[in-house]
């Protein structure tokens, strides 16, 4: 049944209005709503709802990720607007804070505004 059907992304926060310059300013996706319970943005099609949830506190997993042609180039447009990678104790990460995976996929994380958990992952083509 929902094979056929769009997902949604769903990223909590304590305050979604204050997050709203991370996701829409660096990040630079396009703000579709913004009411009293979340900030709803389009990735590509696909909606991201940044919600407030009480009691916030951030995971320390992966909330949500995307999917870049080119690694190198997207973590150096993100560290350009101030955005820090995450390093990982026990991952052989580059200087820039990207690990290669055993099915050599990239992947390199960073915080949201948050403390969330976010990621870039470039496959092998």
């Amino acid at each position: 049944m929902l094979n056929s059907c769009k997902i949604m992304a769903f990223v909590p926060v304590a305050d979604h209005h204050s997050a709203r310059p991370f996701y829409e300013g660096l990040l630079g996706l396009r703000v579709l709503s913004e009411d009293q319970f979340a900030l709803a943005l389009d990735s590509n099609g696909i909606m991201l709802r940044v919600g407030a949830v009480p009691n916030f506190k951030p995971s320390q997993s992966t909330v949500a990720g995307w999917q870049v042609p080119d690694i190198a180039q997207a973590v150096g447009h993100l560290r350009e607007k101030g955005v820090k990678f995450l390093r990982y104790e026990g991952l052989q990460q580059d200087e820039h804070g990207v690990w290669t995976s055993p099915s050599k996929a990239k992947v390199a994380w960073f915080n949201d505004s948050a403390g969330n958990v976010l990621s870039l992952t470039e496959f092998p083509a």
